[in-house]
């Protein structure tokens, strides 16, 4: 196996699960983390072909469940099935309540060399309503012990939460501003079907949020936040603090992912390991794969999603870059539909380069699905 590779490492575990959150995560089950380290490891170790990773990423769930042996016993062994480069970024995500400076000291020394604060609102009652464990304090107190541990933070932050105004809004920003983060991503809350939030919703306790209030708050966000390169439609950064890991995604790039649910897009094929964490580590104690679905992706789709994927960035999608991947001009494949949303005002075309407008940004999900085959 050549060239460079990404790394997705997944953690199932919370000590409690959010209303909003649909992800693979599992309260209640922290008894089985030895027994999950384990399959993960021997997972980890039957990719062992080489290769050079860029990027690793420890998601969940919440990682900083694990103590620090287990999570460097996880690294261990991806440095030892592939090359890790020495300059290669190694993000772990973080929940405030979960952190301590010595904990976070002891990841630096194992290589982690970013830190993701799942921050989400700097409202207690917010919080509570979005089930969150923490508190307002607690994050903010969570800040300044990753600060102190790390130079490269970032924070999450939800907006459009049900009958949140553009006022409470531009109040967390100024206070998420406030506290200077390397990096900031900002999501408008999504009502997952299945959730607790979705059921609320349904049976009429919480008013669903309104599409033009969200698009209203991230126009704000837009301009509160100018002095940050505003590199991808939710995500933000100070100069050199791009989230490489998360750009292998929106670059269709190879990514390998381990762990119960966790996805890997590899020599054209998209494959995901079955979700039950309890059935993952059976079946690597049986020596057998935990992949459950696999996809071949062929030219017409790898073409389209590296279309939609790269107009999520800023600078939008090189043109010169897809002619060399497909041996095609984006033109000769997407003429029409480029032509409609040039002028739509949607898209904008220099020739070099094809990018969202500003309401492009806004409307990006009309735009995406122009392109899908």
């Amino acid at each position: 196996m050549h060239g460079s590779l990404s790394l997705y490492i997944h953690i199932p575990f919370c000590q409690s699960k959010c209303h909003y959150c649909s992800f693979n995560s599992y309260s209640g089950m922290e008894w089985l983390i030895p027994q999950y380290v384990e399959a993960l490891i021997k997972e980890i170790r039957g990719w062992d072909r080489g290769g050079t990773v860029d990027t690793m990423y420890v998601g969940g769930g919440t990682p900083t469940i694990l103590d620090g042996q287990h999570l460097g016993t996880i690294l261990e062994a991806c440095g030892r099935a592939f090359v890790v480069a020495p300059d290669a970024e190694i993000t772990i995500e973080a929940n405030p309540g979960t952190i301590s400076e010595p904990f976070l000291r002891q990841l630096r020394a194992l290589g982690v060399n970013r830190l993701s604060l799942g921050v989400q609102s700097f409202d207690d009652r917010r919080l509570n309503e979005l089930g969150r464990r923490h508190s307002a304090s607690e994050a903010l107190e969570a800040f300044e012990v990753a600060r102190n541990a790390f130079n490269n933070v970032n924070i999450d932050l939800l907006y459009a939460l049900p009958s949140q105004t553009v006022k409470e809004w531009q109040q967390a920003l100024e206070k998420g501003l406030g506290l200077k983060p390397d990096h900031v991503s900002l999501y408008p809350l999504t009502i997952e079907e299945g959730t607790p939030l979705s059921q609320e919703i349904a049976s009429g306790k919480v008013v669903r949020p309104d599409p033009d209030l969200a698009a209203e708050m991230f126009l704000l966000a837009e301009e509160m936040l100018g002095d940050y390169d505003h590199y991808e439609i939710s995500n933000w950064a100070r100069p050199g603090r791009r989230c490489q890991h998360n750009l292998t995604y929106w670059k269709n790039l190879p990514y390998l992912g381990f762990g119960a649910g966790a996805h890997s897009y590899f020599q054209c094929r998209r494959f995901s390991n079955l979700l039950s964490p309890v059935e993952y580590v059976q079946r690597l104690n049986e020596a057998d794969s935990p992949i459950e679905q696999e996809e071949y992706i062929g030219e017409v789709l790898e073409m389209a999603e590296t279309m939609i994927l790269g107009l999520r960035l800023r600078e939008g999608v090189n043109l010169v870059e897809f002619s060399n991947r497909f041996n095609r001009d984006a033109a000769s494949v997407y003429g029409d539909e480029i032509d409609e949303l040039v002028g739509l005002g949607l898209l904008l075309n220099d020739d070099s380069t094809i990018c969202l407008t500003q309401r492009g940004r806004l409307l990006g999900n009309q735009v995406f699905l122009r392109f899908l085959p």
